[in-house]
């Protein structure tokens, strides 16, 4: 979902900041970008550090300028019955997946005040809405991120600065191939697409357009907003 929302984000004509753990993956992204014509570098940092994050925003700004446009996608999971979730386990997630979009939004949220303009799209999940069996821990840092999206928006709103939320359902992601591989599953993932309005995964470049709306001028007036790209699933 990073990737196709840093190519979508390039095709709109933004300078992207590829951001990831892995530098190598981020290079190569930033890449295929540069080779359709778009800019883009490649940057890495772990999310949890927020040294690391200032870094890589510094590295952006020199690059680029001032950053009015973040997307917070970083996440690691975890499937474990809620017995056996260590707290080992809930350090890492909540200091990745929450933790970590804080710590980005705070480190670039100074550029967006300064220019009274800001974008600010949060990755959330459609498992947070409704609960998943064996992702207690991984749902929470996602609730966590929801409600977190709105309180900002409610509080940076009058600075020309949006907080909106994507929540993704069942999309076709690496994350997601490992639980099927895995049969991570209570029942088959088959069994769980029949169920939905639009039985099939869903692709990453849909979570991307729908990054690109809450990051475009057109979505000024949208904010504190949780938008499901989860094949209508409601329950």
């Amino acid at each position: 979902m990073g990737k196709a929302t840093a190519q979508r984000l390039a095709r709109d004509g933004r300078s992207v900041g590829v951001l990831d753990i892995d530098r190598a993956g981020a290079e190569a992204v930033a890449a295929e970008i540069a080779a359709a014509g778009g800019k883009a570098i490649a940057l890495a940092a772990d999310m949890a550090d927020r040294s690391q994050v200032e870094a890589a925003v510094a590295e952006t700004r020199q690059a680029f300028g001032p950053i009015t446009i973040v997307v917070n996608n970083a996440a690691v999971e975890n499937f474990a019955p809620i017995g056996e979730v260590t707290e080992a386990d809930w350090d890492r997630l909540m200091a990745v997946n929450l933790k970590g979009a804080f710590l980005l939004i705070q480190a670039v949220l100074p550029d967006m005040m300064a220019a009274g303009w800001g974008r600010i799209v949060n990755i959330s999940g459609f498992g947070a809405q409704i609960g998943a069996p064996n992702m207690a821990l991984y749902t929470a840092t996602k609730g966590g991120v929801i409600s977190m999206t709105r309180s900002m928006a409610v509080e940076l709103g009058s600075k020309g600065i949006t907080v909106n939320s994507v929540s993704p359902g069942f999309i076709d992601t690496p994350m997601a191939r490992r639980a099927i591989e895995g049969d991570l599953f209570p029942v088959p993932y088959e069994q769980i697409l029949a169920a939905y309005p639009i039985p099939r995964l869903g692709q990453a470049e849909e979570i991307a357009a729908a990054c690109a709306f809450f990051a475009s001028d057109e979505a000024g007036y949208v904010t504190g907003q949780l938008l499901g790209v989860n094949g209508g699933a409601a329950f």
